[in-house]
């Protein structure tokens, strides 16, 4: 107790003393060495001072924040439903889940206490013999999300434009705005098809950085053909494609295209293909004169052990996956043909695992989404002007699709 008596009384006389001394002290030999103004100039009043938000970049003060949907656990207890009781169509989720493997590499997790490999070693090299495109041109990614938000720092000068040809996924623009990127919109043609002479036109006049293009497309499930792409491709800007969704389109992934192209890039995901959305695991195929930019600028421990561990497992069941998509694709073309007989919807052709619908007949289609809610079924509608009118469903299984259409012909 002396001890602690004495050492109080120490630092308070010495705080005093380091006090009294700071007022006195102005410069030695010409250096700063501390203030000699009294405290209330030093700390100005509460009207002089700056607010918080004060500190932050004045083009995010007025970003408006993107709209995810809500968690899982939130939406079970808004709806006073379990959760396993919910059919769950609206956020484009794989209801089949990961394979067997999954569950199995997560429950024999030894070190999740040691940092993840930085370059993900063992993805990568799984990811090169399941694409066929050798692991130099590969990074990963805390989903396809985080890589587009990195391609953006690593290209994107504040002020910089890119080209977005909605409605397709909103997090271009959103990321766009975050850095400080102007963003100059070539809205898609009335079947959601790529309006090419314009896009052409807006890269001569602009000149934009990057184009964002998605195939197939959310949220209407659209495909860009190789020969629209090429035109693309032929112009001075940076391509990005984002093909989170082209495992349901019966087509090749355009990967091996990088090696071609010193514009192209391409994305990829593991959240649609694998059931893996919630460990988010994205990745990327760059020209090899890109990708060493994006290694210096990513965070060195962005994918975690579990994420890296999971979809490693899940390219060791390359069975059970090419089982789930066929069982998805299957289920697209059956819910397709019965909202074709919903009087009240318009459905569109999809090449993914999601069905985009007109709500016609003077229905309200943010009503429509409300009242299958009430009865523990979830669907995607939209308020923004190029889908004003418009709901998205998510393939299911088969009894999700039952529980949907008998939801539906309740509200006739």
């Amino acid at each position: 107790m002396g001890a602690l008596s004495c050492s109080t009384a120490f630092c308070s006389s010495s705080v005093a003393d380091i006090r009294r001394e700071s007022r006195r002290s102005r410069t030695v030999g010409g250096r700063f060495m501390a203030s000699s103004l009294p405290v209330e100039q030093v700390n100005p009043s509460p009207s002089q001072s700056s607010t918080g938000d004060s500190f932050i970049r004045l083009h995010l003060r007025k970003l408006a924040p993107y709209q995810p949907i809500l968690p899982f656990e939130v939406l079970s207890t808004r709806l006073g439903r379990k959760p396993e009781d919910i059919v769950k169509l609206d956020a484009n989720e794989n209801p089949y889940g990961p394979p067997p493997e999954v569950f199995e590499a997560l429950g024999a997790l030894k070190f999740p206490y040691v940092y993840p490999d930085p370059e993900s070693r063992c993805l990568r090299a799984a990811l090169a013999e399941d694409s066929g495109l050798e692991s130099d041109y590969i990074l990963v990614g805390c989903g396809a999300d985080e890589l587009i938000d990195l391609i953006m720092r690593c290209v994107l000068d504040p002020g910089d434009k890119i080209v977005d040809c909605p409605p397709t996924f909103t997090m271009y623009e959103f990321d766009a705005a975050v850095n400080g990127a102007m963003v100059i919109k070539v809205p898609r043609m009335a079947d959601f098809s790529l309006d090419i002479p314009q896009i052409v036109e807006v890269v001569e006049k602009e000149r934009p950085k990057c184009i964002f293009l998605t195939s197939p497309n959310n949220p209407d499930g659209s495909i860009i053909s190789d020969e629209e792409l090429l035109q693309i491709l032929n112009l001075p800007i940076l391509v990005v494609l984002d093909e989170a969704y082209i495992e349901f389109s019966g087509l090749q992934s355009k990967m091996k295209w990088v090696k071609r192209h010193e514009n192209l890039i391409v994305l990829r995901t593991f959240s649609k293909r694998a059931g893996l959305a919630g460990l988010r695991v994205g990745y990327g195929a760059f020209p090899i004169s890109i990708i060493q930019y994006l290694w210096r600028a990513k965070q060195p421990y962005n994918v975690s052990v579990a994420a890296e561990v999971s979809a490693c497992a899940a390219l060791q069941n390359p069975e059970y996956l090419e089982n789930v998509k066929n069982s998805l694709v299957q289920e697209r073309e059956r819910l397709f043909s019965l909202l074709k007989g919903v009087p009240y919807l318009s459905p569109y052709p999809s090449c993914s695992n999601f069905i985009l619908c007109k709500v016609t007949s003077g229905k309200d289609p943010k009503k429509l989404k409300e009242d299958l809610a009430k009865m523990g079924v979830m669907i995607r509608h939209y308020d923004k002007k190029e889908l004003k009118g418009y709901v998205r469903i998510s393939v299911g299984k088969p009894e999700h699709t039952n529980v949907l259409m008998k939801c539906l012909n309740l509200l006739k």
